[in-house]
C-alpha cells in the first residue's frame, strides 16, 4: 500500500471524517471501521478538487458483535447515533457485521455467508474501489484494511470484485457513482474478463 500515506493526507483533510473517526474510536466499538463512500468518495473529491464532503450521503461504519440480536445492535445504532449531532447524525449508519448474512439476502437478493471479523466484509464489497476501510487507533494513527489495494481508489476505477462477481445491483451502483463523479471510469463487467 504505498499510496497509503497519501490516503491518511487526504482522510485528514476531511474535518467530518476526521470527525466521524475520533467520535467512534471514543465509543469503543469492538473490530470497527469506517469504510465504503466514506472514504473512496473522499479520495475522489480530494483527486477531483472538490470539497471533503461532496457527493456523500453518508458514513458507513460497521463493527463485529458475535451477539446476532437485532436488539443488540439497536443499543449500539442509538449510542452511535446519540454520540453525534447533525448534520452527521444523520449520516452516520453502524451495523453489526456480525448479523449481514441474516438479512442481505432478502434485501439484495444475493446468499451471504457469517463473516468472521469486519475486515472480511471488504472482500464482498461491490467494487475494490469501495472496500477500504480505516479506523484511528489511540495514538490517532489511521489503520487501512484494503484487500485489494488502493489504486483502483486513486485511479477513480469501478470493477466488479473479482472475488464476488457481479453484484445485482451494479448498474444502479456505477451510475450514481459516475452522477456525482463523471471523471471515473467504469469497467463493466464483459470488459473485466
Amino acid at each position: 500500500m504505498s499510496r497509503a500515506p497519501e490516503l491518511d493526507a487526504i482522510l485528514r483533510g476531511s474535518p467530518s471524517l476526521m470527525r466521524v473517526l475520533t467520535t467512534v474510536r471514543a465509543l469503543d466499538l469492538p473490530d470497527w471501521r469506517v469504510f465504503s463512500g466514506a472514504v473512496y468518495q473522499t479520495v475522489w473529491n480530494a483527486r477531483t478538487g472538490r470539497a471533503p464532503d461532496y457527493g456523500l450521503k453518508d458514513f458507513d461504519i460497521g463493527y463485529f458483535d458475535p451477539n446476532t440480536s437485532w436488539d443488540a445492535e439497536d443499543v449500539v445504532i442509538r449510542r452511535v447515533a446519540d454520540a453525534f449531532e447533525p448534520p452527521l447524525k444523520d449520516m452516520v449508519e453502524v451495523r453489526n457485521q456480525a448479523r449481514v448474512h441474516l438479512w442481505f439476502e432478502g434485501r439484495f437478493g444475493e446468499p451471504y455467508a457469517p463473516l468472521g471479523g469486519t475486515d472480511e466484509a471488504l472482500e464482498r464489497f461491490v467494487c475494490p474501489a469501495f472496500a477500504i476501510g480505516v479506523r484511528l487507533g489511540p495514538d490517532d494513527t489511521i489503520s487501512v484494511a484494503a484487500p485489494f489495494g488502493l489504486d483502483d481508489v486513486f485511479d477513480m476505477v469501478l470493477r466488479p470484485n473479482p472475488l464476488r462477481g457481479v453484484a445485482r445491483g451494479w448498474a444502479r451502483t456505477t451510475a450514481s457513482a459516475r452522477a456525482r463523479w463523471p471523471e471515473a471510469t467504469i469497467l463493466e463487467p464483459e470488459t473485466t474478463r
